[in-house]
């Protein structure tokens, strides 16, 4: 019968990577693990705001724009439209990547698609968190909310422009003269349109020939049975729409931007890898339920080193609160996770998880939408004993201590989700894997 065919099976070797709390979930360590066995990663929403961190040999990489598979030399690599590109930023990563001995030559290609972070960007990211006062929303600054405005407006400029160079400039100086306008309007410092293009439009014409049809590629790689990995960016709790708005990023962080980010369908994503830390920690303005500010916070955010891989800010830290990463689940058909930092939690006499949420004498399941409500919450804690023998040269589960296993059963029963990688140190090899 017309319209009955039976549609192709899953293609269960492609993989999604999403952070489900507020970013810097170690998603960098667990992608470049997990690109080892990949021909392609992609990268599908966010900007130079984002910031992974990858340590091999000793040696520590931090991408901000490329996806982390491009430290594997037989991994190819795609930024999706969904991302915002800054050419100068992208330009300094390929850089560093080539003093470090890594050599990119026809493994990147940059979607057409994708809208380029212009100078005026971070003009008004600093214009607009000038004019909120105390209720800034704490953004990097990277000039990414700026982009996607531009890019909501039907106002922005995309990398497959770069085509015609003069035409850029012409519309870039344009809207360095419009963004001034507005930026004196707040009492903050106007560009100078020639010293700002004399490193951007070098930086976009370096980047120009990497720039193409990915949506094109993708499926070419696809159709040839290639395994994909899609990268993503921060995490679901800064998620435009569901998280906790209006301290959020600009864009979809969860499985949606995966799809929106890069052209693929639903019916080829495979299995969805979900990252949290052992705890929970937050960089920025907005509402933090498990957040501890005492000296037990700050002990984590020392012995994490727990300060901003992109800005270099200190992060706020907490209990793990299971409640918003099993809201994060839930909404990204989340099938495997990755618990990363459990080393940090050594020596811990008692380690407390957050099972609920009281609000105004009621118990609650799932976080409110309103951050109002959210500032008001109190956490409900189950407390459970922590371990003193660093999991650190674990190599197995069973190398763990008792209480650390107990900590890892917990998390999964609460969330219905296995824990299949336990990171327990910062190297790539300081990973234990589960079989499914």
């Amino acid at each position: 019968m017309p319209g009955s065919a039976t549609p192709a099976a899953l293609p269960a070797a492609h993989r999604v990577v999403l952070g489900l709390q507020w970013g810097d979930e170690g998603k960098g360590k667990i992608i470049d693990v997990l690109a080892a066995h990949c021909d392609l990663v992609v990268r599908c929403q966010g900007g130079a705001n984002a910031g992974h961190t990858v340590v091999v040999g000793g040696r520590k990489t931090v991408l901000h724009l490329l996806p982390s598979g491009i430290l594997h030399r037989h991994v190819r690599c795609l930024i999706g439209h969904g991302v915002v590109l800054d050419p100068v930023a992208l330009g300094h990563e390929l850089d560093e990547l080539a003093a470090g001995g890594c050599d990119i030559a026809g493994r990147l290609l940059i979607s057409e698609r994708a809208h380029l972070v212009l100078p005026t960007h971070p003009l008004l990211d600093r214009a607009y968190e000038a004019a909120r006062g105390a209720g800034k929303v704490g953004t990097t600054l990277r000039g990414i909310g700026p982009c996607y405005a531009d890019k909501a407006l039907r106002t922005g400029i995309r990398a497959g422009d770069l085509v015609d160079l003069p035409a850029v400039e012409r519309a870039v100086r344009a809207r360095i003269a419009h963004a001034n306008a507005l930026a004196q309007a707040w009492g903050v410092e106007p560009l100078d349109a020639d010293a700002a293009l004399a490193s951007w439009l070098p930086a976009a014409q370096r980047i120009a020939p990497l720039v193409g049809d990915a949506i094109a590629a993708l499926h070419a790689a696809v159709d040839a049975g290639q395994r994909v990995l899609f990268e993503g960016a921060q995490g679901v709790q800064l998620d435009i729409d569901v998280g906790t708005y209006p301290f959020v990023t600009s864009s979809n962080t969860g499985i949606g931007g995966v799809l929106t980010g890069t052209g693929i369908s639903h019916r080829q994503i495979g299995e969805v890898i979900g990252v949290i830390k052992a705890y929970t920690t937050r960089v920025g303005s907005g509402p933090f339920v498990t957040e501890l500010a005492d000296e037990r916070g700050e002990r984590l955010r020392q012995r994490g080193q727990e300060f901003g891989a992109t800005t270099g800010r200190p992060r706020r830290c907490g209990w793990l609160d299971l409640v918003a990463v099993r809201q994060a689940c839930r909404l990204n058909g989340v099938d495997a996770l990755a618990l990363t930092k459990l080393d940090i939690l050594d020596g811990e006499p008692e380690l407390a998880l957050c099972v609920a949420y009281r609000l105004d004498g009621r118990e609650l399941t799932a976080p409110p939408a309103r951050c109002a409500d959210l500032e008001r919450v109190q956490p409900v804690y189950e407390v459970l004993p922590g371990w003193q023998r660093p999991v650190s040269g674990a190599r197995g589960v069973a190398d763990l201590p008792e209480a650390a296993r107990a900590y890892i059963a917990r998390i999964e029963r609460f969330l219905a989700v296995p824990v299949r990688w336990i990171g327990t140190g910062a190297a790539r090899d300081a990973l234990i894997e589960r079989a499914p």
